[in-house]
């Protein structure tokens, strides 16, 4: 029922993910299937977040069950949606011709600007393709990582009060697994697979807001700062690659194990 309701499909990608962190895909596959079949209806409608999220959520929940490493799940994610961004599943039927023709039409500001990038030699129908696969790639993916997240916690308060908040104050990237992103993107822009250059910096993203949040939890600190923290990582680029670089960093240095053996 909930991925029927439109923009409801995240709560029915939670219900899925929570079934198969418990018990395992197989015994899932009915609630899965309840779920992709309003959500393929939705695609067939031509909107492919519903069900490309839910499938999505599904494969981290394999994966977080499987390997017991939010980090190996976030890689699986990140791996999936740069292969549905390649593969073209967000464009919209027809391409992205029509949409720039409207976009034309709606503005002689971006007429010029479309006009101007055709003219340096760029194909503004390819840039814009690229464009609306990589941003509808990345709202998946975040939709998807939240219900992630939202499923472990309904797992945690049922069976393991309190475990969601130690294990994603935990979350932190191991070296090979930060080289293999490093190594993604790289090959990525080499061979011109840009939706995996475009989405390899996410791992890395949820690794610095677990920081964030375990530093505020090992110090005590009030709820406040985490508001704070959320309003400027939404609203300010900046603040993104601080918390990108702290993430970098931390996989060497480790600032929560240092924090919690001096508070010891």
């Amino acid at each position: 029922m909930a991925a029927v309701v439109p923009w409801l499909f995240w709560f029915s990608g939670a219900i899925v993910a929570l079934v198969t962190l418990r018990r395992g895909l197989s015994p899932a596959l009915p609630v899965l299937v309840a779920a992709v079949v309003p959500a393929g209806w939705w695609w067939i409608q031509g909107d492919a977040i519903p069900l490309a999220s839910v499938l999505l959520v599904t494969l981290m929940a394999v994966v977080l069950r499987a390997r017991m490493r939010w980090s190996e799940a976030l890689l699986a994610g990140m791996l999936a949606a740069a292969a549905m961004i390649q593969f073209g599943i967000f464009v919209p039927a027809g391409g992205a011709g029509l949409l720039l023709e409207q976009l034309r039409q709606s503005s002689a500001e971006i007429d010029r600007m479309l006009t101007e990038l055709a003219r340096q030699g760029f194909d503004t129908e390819q840039l814009a393709t690229l464009v609306i696969g990589g941003v509808t790639g990345l709202m998946v993916s975040l939709a998807a990582i939240g219900c992630l997240a939202l499923a472990r916690a309904w797992q945690a308060g049922l069976y393991n009060p309190g475990g969601f908040r130690e294990e994603f104050h935990a979350l932190r990237l191991a070296p090979r697994e930060l080289l293999l992103l490093i190594l993604l993107g790289v090959v990525g822009m080499t061979l011109g697979l840009l939706s995996l250059s475009m989405l390899a910096w996410l791992p890395l993203l949820v690794a610095g807001i677990a920081l964030v949040h375990g530093f505020i939890g090992i110090k005590g600190m009030n709820g406040l700062w985490l508001i704070a923290f959320y309003a400027l990582l939404i609203t300010t680029w900046p603040m993104i690659l601080i918390v990108l670089l702290a993430a970098f960093i931390d996989v060497f240095v480790d600032f929560r194990g240092r924090l919690a053996s001096r508070g010891n």
